[in-house]
């Protein structure tokens, strides 16, 4: 896995275009990452099994730390192990954090959870973004279930195509209703007939909770468990047994360091995008 890992001298080069110490970006990074050790903490505690994954794993196999230009952090859970996690998380007293859900906020939309900052507001390109009570940096919490392609992509096309509609409907009392009634007819209706289509699984496959989207995004559990830990940013996080086999699932040729023009499409903030690349 480690063989074509980035050298120091591109890793620093990568960093100073993109994340430099004292950069907005680089600020907030560090901010993320006293935020999963806080998560960390209560999942030790609760005897919770978690691990890195997507860009947050990508980074940590590549980086030895945050992708240089990754605006959040992506961990995953085991279904069962996310909904503990949720009703922990959603119990929490906290001034400085909060767990941003379906339950939590009546506009948010996503089936996955936020753990982010009460403070501040991102500038993102979702129009989404402007009606969330809660907009600061977080990590976005998943959970994987065992169910194929099919259950997963049909359940996350007609969720969340019909959710991005009612963020085009400015009138609160009109767009809140519909939004709940969308999540009622998926969720409570079609998503319990698709976990039967999914039940026809021979690869054993994962993905994300249906209706979470990405659907293409398999795991394994060959791959996954036992878990293990690795340091990012210098702190121990666990993560897949086989980093390798885990990745090249999700991303093909993860070792590939993207264009110029698809970093700056990844970067969700407005403010990171300006500060690297000023107001063009």
């Amino acid at each position: 896995m480690t063989q074509n890992r980035l050298t120091e001298a591109e890793a620093q080069q990568l960093r100073e275009k993109y994340n430099p110490d004292g950069s907005l970006l680089r600020h907030d990074q560090m901010e993320l990452l006293k935020m999963m050790e806080v998560v960390a903490d209560i999942c030790k505690k609760h005897d919770i099994p978690w691990w890195l994954s997507s860009g947050t794993l990508l980074g940590a196999a590549r980086h030895k730390g945050f992708i240089p230009w990754d605006d959040d952090v992506d961990i995953v859970l085991l279904k069962r192990d996310y909904k503990r996690l949720k009703r922990i998380l959603l119990k929490l007293n906290s001034k400085e954090f909060v767990f941003h859900t379906l339950e939590s906020d009546v506009e948010y939309v996503n089936i996955f959870g936020k753990f982010r900052k009460r403070e501040g507001r991102m500038r993102v390109t979702s129009r989404r973004y402007d009606y969330y009570h809660w907009a600061g940096v977080g990590l976005d919490i998943f959970a994987i279930e065992k169910t194929n392609y099919l259950a997963a992509r049909i359940a996350s096309v007609t969720y969340n195509n019909l959710q991005h509609l009612t963020s085009y409907i400015r009138c609160g009392w009109i767009r809140r209703p519909l939004i709940r009634l969308i999540e009622g007819l998926c969720l409570g209706i079609l998503n319990p007939l698709l976990w039967l289509i999914g039940r026809i699984n021979p690869k054993g496959e994962y993905h994300y909770m249906l209706g979470t989207g990405w659907a293409k995004h398999t795991f394994y559990m060959k791959d996954t468990l036992p878990l293990t830990t690795t340091a990012f940013e210098g702190v121990e996080f666990p993560i897949p047994k086989d980093i390798d086999a885990y990745l090249t699932n999700v991303y093909g040729n993860w070792q590939q360091i993207p264009s110029d023009e698809v970093i700056k499409r990844c970067i969700h903030c407005r403010e990171y995008r300006e500060e690297i690349y000023g107001n063009d």
